[in-house]
C-alpha cells in the first residue's frame, strides 16, 4: 500500500469513528432534526440532483439500456465475491448485501379487497391471503455491532403459494419484495456507480466513493445521510423499494411497507458512551413479538411523471405530491420466537430476488435488470461456500 493510500485510509477509520460517535448521541437530537428539517432538505437536494439531469422523452414504465450495463454488473459480482472472500470463512458466509440478518419471521400478506380497478393485476388481482416470511437485515457487507452500522435496515418479503409462472425458474410458487430503511432513493442512481462503489467498499474505504473529488458524489450522499440514522426496532421503520416495477402493461410503481404498529421497544441500552448489545435490534424485535403482534401496510405509488419519476434513475426520489402511495395489501407478523438453530439453518438457505415474481409485476431499471443476475451469483456462491443448498419455502416448515 503507497503513502497515500495509507493515509487516505486512515482519514477514513477517522471519519468512520466521528461517524459511529455521532449515532450514541442521535437519540437526543435527530428526532427534532428529521420533524423540521428533512423534507426542506430533501427537496432542497433533489433539485440540485434534478438540475443536473436531462429530459430523455421515456414514456412511463418505458427502459433505456446502456451499452455498458453488463461491463458494470460483471464488475460488480467480482468485487461483491472479492468482499465476501474477504469477510467470511468457508462455511459462515453471509450474504453480500443486506447481509447481517436481525430476524426471519413468519407472515401473512392479505389482499386488500376494494383496491381500485388499476391495482388488480398479478399478485394483487384477487383479495386473499398469502404466507410469508419476512428477513430484517442489516445493509451489509459487514457483520458489526448494530449501533457501529451505516443506519439503514432491509426488510424482504417472501410471498408464498402464488400461482402463475414466474420469471425466474428456480423458484415456482414465491413472489419478493425487497425495501430498505434508508430513504426513497438507492445509494447509487445506476450500475455504473454502484460497481465503482463496490471497488471503494471492496478495499474497505467507502466514503471515498461519495467524497472522492475527482468523482463526487456528493448529492448522493447527503440524499442518504437525511435517512440514515441510528437505528431502534426493525419493526417500527418504513421501508421502500427505491427502485421501480411493472404493474401490468403501461404501468409502473414502487413499494413500501409502512409500519402501523404503536408503542414497540426501542431502548438501546448503554447509551451514550456505555457498552451496547451486539445484537440490539434483534433483542427489541424479540420483546416486542414477545408481547404483540406488528402489522405494516404494503403500498404502490404509481409512476405519472416519466422525468421526474425516473425508471433508469434511482437517485430521484418520486414526488409523493405528483402520485401518493395508496395501500394494496396489509403484512400480519404474529407473535412467535425466532432464535431456533433449526430456523437459523434455514435462513442460510432462503434465497431473496425480486425477480422471483409474476411477469406483471417485473422488475424495472438497470439496477433492477443486473439484480437477476447478480442475486443468482451471489447466492449461489454463498451457499456453495457453506456447502448448503437453496430451498424454496412452502410456508408449511417446522423450526422447533
Amino acid at each position: 500500500m503507497t503513502i497515500k493510500n495509507r493515509i487516505l485510509k486512515i482519514i477514513h477509520q477517522m471519519l468512520l469513528k466521528l461517524l459511529h460517535f455521532e449515532r450514541r448521541l442521535e437519540p437526543w437530537f435527530r428526532p427534532q432534526l428529521n420533524y423540521l428539517f428533512r423534507e426542506p432538505s430533501v427537496r432542497l437536494v433533489q433539485y440540485l440532483i434534478n438540475r443536473h439531469r436531462k429530459d430523455e422523452g421515456l414514456k412511463i414504465a418505458e427502459e433505456k439500456f446502456d451499452p455498458d450495463e453488463e461491463d458494470s454488473l460483471n464488475n460488480i459480482i467480482d468485487q461483491m465475491a472479492d468482499q465476501m472472500r474477504g469477510r467470511f470463512k468457508p462455511g459462515g458466509y453471509e450474504r453480500g448485501g443486506n447481509t447481517k440478518t436481525h430476524g426471519v419471521l413468519r407472515a401473512t400478506v392479505t389482499i386488500l379487497d376494494d383496491l381500485p380497478e388499476r391495482c388488480r393485476i398479478g399478485i394483487f388481482a384477487e383479495p386473499r391471503s398469502y404466507p410469508a416470511y419476512v428477513r430484517y437485515a442489516g445493509p451489509g457487507p459487514n457483520v458489526p455491532s448494530d449501533i457501529e452500522d451505516v443506519g439503514f435496515l432491509s426488510m424482504s418479503v417472501k410471498v408464498m403459494g402464488v400461482p402463475g409462472k414466474k420469471l425466474m425458474d428456480e423458484e415456482k410458487f414465491t413472489q419478493d419484495f425487497i425495501t430498505t430503511s434508508g430513504g426513497p432513493t438507492f445509494v447509487t442512481p445506476n450500475t455504473r456507480e454502484n460497481a465503482k462503489l463496490q471497488y471503494w467498499s471492496l478495499v474497505d474505504m467507502t466514503l471515498y466513493y461519495f467524497l472522492n473529488p475527482k468523482d463526487s458524489h456528493l448529492l448522493d450522499m447527503l440524499m442518504n445521510a437525511l435517512w440514515n440514522e441510528t437505528q431502534y426496532n426493525p419493526l417500527g421503520r418504513r421501508y421502500w423499494s427505491c427502485t421501480p416495477y411493472l404493474l401490468g402493461d403501461g404501468q409502473a410503481v414502487m413499494y413500501s411497507f409502512v409500519p402501523k404498529t404503536k408503542d414497540m421497544y426501542t431502548h438501546i441500552p448503554g447509551l451514550p458512551f456505555g457498552k451496547v448489545p451486539f445484537n440490539y435490534l434483534r433483542e427489541n424485535m424479540i420483546k416486542t413479538l414477545n408481547e404483540k403482534d406488528v402489522e405494516f401496510d404494503l403500498m404502490i405509488q404509481f409512476q405519472t411523471d416519466p422525468h421526474l419519476m425516473p425508471i433508469e434513475d434511482s437517485s430521484v426520489r418520486w414526488p409523493e405530491t405528483l402520485s401518493p402511495f395508496i395501500p394494496v395489501a396489509t403484512v400480519h407478523i404474529p407473535k412467535q420466537q425466532f432464535d431456533s438453530e433449526a430456523l437459523i439453518e434455514f435462513t442460510k438457505r432462503l434465497k431473496m430476488n425480486p425477480w422471483h415474481c409474476l411477469p406483471e409485476h417485473r422488475p424495472l431499471g438497470n439496477l433492477n435488470r443486473a439484480r437477476f443476475k447478480l442475486y443468482y451469483k451471489l447466492s449461489e456462491f454463498r451457499q456453495q461456500m457453506n456447502q448448503t443448498t437453496h430451498v424454496e419455502p412452502t410456508g408449511d416448515e417446522v423450526f422447533d
